[in-house]
């Protein structure tokens, strides 16, 4: 029973990381098309280049969010000291691009309501 249930740990394990490898590798070509269109146009404002790697690393944590789950489940079967120091890794990696994430998109949000607010004045 327990060698069962390793095999079938380690497929869904399998299945999850090809969904983080899935997940990083489309956020990636998203923001090279993105920073090609960007960096190759002069109208270009920094908001935008911003607006562009909030994005991608809105993928990578998404990504890194899968691998972590699947660092998860290799783990819960038979934890070793080598999974359990990844496994806490992508936690920590994780857990700051998060927190960066989170506080950039908010600085944008604060950036955007007050050109929003400042238009507004200006009837236009």
């Amino acid at each position: 029973m327990e060698s069962f249930l390793g095999e079938i740990t380690h497929y869904v394990a399998l299945v999850i990381e090809a969904m983080a490898l899935l997940i990083i590798a489309i956020g990636t070509l998203e923001a090279f098309v993105a920073s090609m269109r960007v960096m190759l146009s002069p109208r270009a404002t920094n908001d935008e280049k911003r607006s562009m790697w909030l994005r991608y690393s809105r993928w990578l944590v998404a990504g890194l969010t899968f691998q972590l789950a699947a660092d998860i489940v290799h783990t819960a079967i038979a934890p070793t000291w080598d999974a359990i120091g990844r496994l806490g890794a992508i936690a920590v990696i994780r857990t700051f691009l998060s927190y960066f994430l989170e506080r950039d998109v908010e600085e944008v949000r604060k950036q955007q309501r007050a050109s929003e607010t400042t238009r507004d004045e200006h009837g236009g």
